[in-house]
């Protein structure tokens, strides 16, 4: 049983409702800084707690972050000082510089960080591994994602939201990075990125806004299309593969559910993709999903969790993206230690 203190209940509410689903798991600290909240999320079966220092020096082997972008490097060391696995809601840092001192803390402390991108997990992906593995899909050859979503002046009352010092980015670091790793995950690695942003649809300090254009490993392109001016949320994906082409419903926060279409370019093969779709089990979806990978991490058990690594690379694009919009010209991944935005992209 693996023991869990949860920092933040806002998303980290729906963090608390995926554990209470899993056997290998329990909550046993909560904080927040709202009292109703706190008493709401914890009743009378987890502690709950308003310092998050007395939460990381609890009995408990894994600190769950989910808090203000500002503070999950910070508090992801803390962590780590004292042995404590660390699971944290993107964005995993805001810096590459941040990513090295997190790696080098990891290292010593011989523990774990578990970046969370729980859109990997869903009935969809499950299928669309099974093509890849039965080699149904071929080489990527083109992608399209559209994070379409709607955020007006009550998303922003949170004061921290849309500001450089607390949300420390906008619309790519927290909406359309979720995306952006699928497309890197089931796709191919970015190896380079044209980017236009724009702030157009709230008086905020962010993007909200962009435009962006991938190259991928092995030459496939791609094209990610962002606001948060869109008249509901949506996220679509499409990715073509030399075999066959997947297309997403349009559910914006679990795009591996929904009615999704695997089409075969040569439509004598299409019964075989069916044939695979139909048979593949699917396991949990969203966090259910991503918890239960993580849990085999630490069960010494084979895995398919969100790694360190991945979570360094989706800041790496995200430093590359507010790079080639600010400079006007591509840039190139992976970046070089030198590289201008290497300690942060905040003006």
């Amino acid at each position: 049983m693996i023991r869990v203190a949860i920092l933040g209940g806002g998303i980290g509410a729906q963090h608390l409702e995926a554990y209470q689903g899993l056997s290998g798991f329990k909550v046993t600290h909560l904080v927040d800084q709202d009292p109703d909240r706190r008493a709401a999320l914890c009743g009378d079966s987890i502690v709950a707690l308003a310092d998050v220092d007395q939460a990381i020096s609890a009995d408990v082997g894994l600190i769950d972050i989910c808090l203000p972008p500002h503070l999950h490097v910070p508090i992801a060391l803390k962590a780590l000082a004292v042995g404590k696995h660390v699971i944290c809601e993107k964005p995993l840092a805001t810096s590459m510089a941040d990513i090295d001192t997190l790696r080098d803390a990891m290292e010593r402390a011989k523990r774990h960080i578990f970046p969370v991108f729980q859109y990997r997990f869903g009935p969809a992906f499950d299928q669309l591994r099974a093509l890849k593995d039965a080699g149904l899909t071929g080489a990527p050859r083109a992608a399209s994602l559209e994070t379409h979503w709607n955020r007006g002046a009550d998303y922003y009352e949170v004061p921290w939201r849309g500001t450089w010092a607390g949300e420390q980015g906008g619309a790519v670091l927290g909406h359309a990075i979720h995306a952006h790793d699928l497309l890197a995950h089931f796709m191919a690695p970015i190896t380079r990125v044209i980017a236009r942003l724009n702030t157009i649809v709230n008086p905020i300090d962010t993007e909200d806004s962009a435009a962006l254009i991938f190259e991928l490993e092995g030459g496939a392109l791609a094209t990610s299309s962002v606001t948060l001016g869109h008249a509901r949320d949506e996220t679509r994906l499409r990715f073509v593969y030399e075999h066959l082409t997947a297309t997403s419903d349009t559910n914006p926060y679990a795009p591996g559910q929904g009615a999704w279409t695997f089409t075969a370019r040569d439509p004598a093969k299409q019964a075989q993709i069916d044939a695979v779709v139909s048979a593949t089990p699917t396991g949990p979806a969203g966090f259910a999903g991503f918890l239960s990978e993580v849990q085999k991490v630490l069960s010494d058990q084979p895995n398919t969790a969100v790694s360190f690594e991945d979570g360094a690379a989706s800041i790496a694009l995200v430093t590359a993206i507010y790079a080639s919009h600010r400079s006007g010209t591509p840039v190139a991944l992976p970046l070089d230690p030198d590289h201008p935005l290497h300690t942060g992209w905040q003006p």
